[in-house]
């Protein structure tokens, strides 16, 4: 995870990390928010050994990838990125998708509009859209307040909010949605390393603004776009932590009726949001596992 490598796809410089051999199947890792490429260092080796070539690059937005000069941060754009990147990296039907977060989101746009590309995908931590946004305001009050951050991106204020105190916001956060996770440190500074330039951290935040107004919509994403809400035909196995303080648990139990034939969900018992730093050796085995059928 030290070498620091390059790649252009979609018209974007990607920073990524990679194991493995270049011509083994492609095993793409994509992350999500406040994270970045680091979170995947155990994961990526355990795909090598397997006999992947495991790449881990840092989303559109976060350093040291570009800012993408058309300002797209909407869902359908990081799945095209997904795509583009599978396209770039010389993947083929054999390549697997895994997706955490936004990553997750990334994964089922790309899965559901080229599923020629992705053999098998695997999300965690953020359940299909087509279920998250149309149940948005059945939540209880619990959810609301979990979500707190997402209506704070919303405003003038969010970057100037989240910036302050060395960017305590984020701090914050990884501390509530992954509340027994406790060597955290490590990949927050990454991530403060990542967004520290006030243009990265607004395209953190960008993401969120684009999630609720389709002005911020490019239409050149418009396919990927309707994908991320459709479920696709790829088979994905969803894993969430019963403790996770991002989104809840009981949440999480809806993503069953919008996965694609042959997928399957699995809870980690007494993992939070990040289940994959928290439990690296219980989840690297499922995705495996999942991956070798």
């Amino acid at each position: 995870m030290t070498e620091l490598k390059y790649i252009n796809a979609n018209g974007l410089d990607f920073g990524y990390f990679e194991a493995g051999p270049a011509d083994a199947p492609l095993a793409l890792c994509l992350h999500g928010f406040p994270d970045t490429a680091h979170s995947w260092r155990h994961m990526l080796p355990a795909l090598a050994d397997a006999g992947y070539h495991a790449v881990a690059p840092f989303l559109r937005g976060y350093a040291p990838t570009g800012i993408p000069a058309d300002g797209a941060y909407q869902a359908g754009a990081i799945a095209a990125d997904a795509n583009a990147l599978h396209e770039a990296l010389g993947g083929d039907g054999d390549a697997v998708l895994i997706g955490h977060d936004w990553g997750a989101i990334a994964a089922y746009g790309a899965t559901a509009s080229a599923p020629e590309r992705w053999r098998r995908a695997v999300t965690m931590s953020v359940p299909p859209l087509g279920g998250v946004l149309a149940d948005f305001f059945n939540y209880d009050y619990g959810q609301f307040k979990r979500s707190f951050y997402i209506f704070l991106f919303q405003t003038p204020l969010a970057e100037a909010g989240a910036a302050a105190h060395d960017m305590a916001l984020i701090d914050g956060l990884w501390r509530d949605w992954s509340p027994g996770y406790q060597d955290a440190a490590e990949d927050i500074a990454h991530v403060k390393e990542s967004l520290r330039d006030p243009a990265h951290l607004a395209a953190a935040i960008a993401y969120y603004r684009a999630l609720f107004d389709p002005t911020r919509h490019v239409a050149a994403y418009a396919a990927e776009q309707e994908a991320v809400t459709r479920t696709g035909e790829t088979p994905i196995l969803y894993l969430h932590g019963t403790d996770d303080g991002c989104i809840g648990a009981d949440v999480s139990q809806r993503a069953e009726d919008h996965l694609p034939a042959g997928s399957r969900m699995e809870l980690i018992d007494g993992a939070g949001h990040f289940l994959h730093l928290e439990r690296p050796e219980r989840i690297n085995r499922e995705v495996l596992a999942w991956l070798a059928e």
